[in-house]
């Protein structure tokens, strides 16, 4: 069974993916993938300086801070960042799926962009964690984004009332973990992951 976590900025799918860690299942984390081929990809490297110019890499690590207030600030330059990434990025999660599968019975993949990358036919299900937009920008601004790069991402992202349409589970991270927890293990049960 191949399951996808989503959700937009905020929401809380990192901390519904560390339930699933902690329950021992394999994650695989869409944003870890992207950084590593980013970073580790030469060819990947050549067409993001080529893209954006020599500053895209510091002391030949990417420039994040750099890249963030290029691609996050103009929807061209995102998406032609995301043509270089999404599609290895996909071949990537394709292939570890295929292996993991071989040894387990479920492996969850974390992906914030499982619809705007249109992922959505790789999964069996697709899990949407959701929270009220106060909530999430607090969460954010708590852990360091100002309010203005948390709005610029989320109009890159589909809004949360389409992904409801789309997604086979809706889980509200709205209240306490120990909900969230519940929520999981009743995903779980519902998957026959769990007795």
């Amino acid at each position: 069974m191949k399951i996808a976590i989503t959700g937009n900025i905020g929401s809380g799918k990192s901390t519904f993916t560390k339930f699933i860690e902690e329950a021992g299942f394999p994650v695989l984390q869409a944003d870890d993938i992207s950084k590593s081929i980013l970073e580790n990809d030469g060819k990947v490297k050549a067409l993001v300086i080529k893209e954006f110019g020599e500053q895209s890499f510091k002391n030949g690590k990417p420039n994040k801070e750099f890249l963030s207030e290029v691609v996050f600030s103009d929807l061209s330059k995102l998406q032609k960042l995301e043509s270089i990434l999404h599609p290895r990025v996909i071949k990537n999660i394709n292939k570890s799926l295929s292996d993991l599968l071989k040894k387990n019975s479920a492996v969850f993949v974390e992906a914030a962009l499982i619809y705007e990358a249109d992922m959505e036919e790789m999964f069996d299900h697709i899990v949407l964690i959701t929270a009220d937009r106060n909530i999430r920008l607090k969460r954010k601004i708590a852990s360091g984004l100002s309010e203005e790069d948390f709005t610029q991402r989320e109009l890159n992202q589909i809004p949360e009332e389409e992904k409801k349409k789309r997604a086979d589970f809706i889980f509200s991270n709205d209240t306490s973990l120990k909900d969230l927890k519940m929520k999981f293990n009743l995903l779980l049960i519902t998957l026959g992951l769990k007795s």
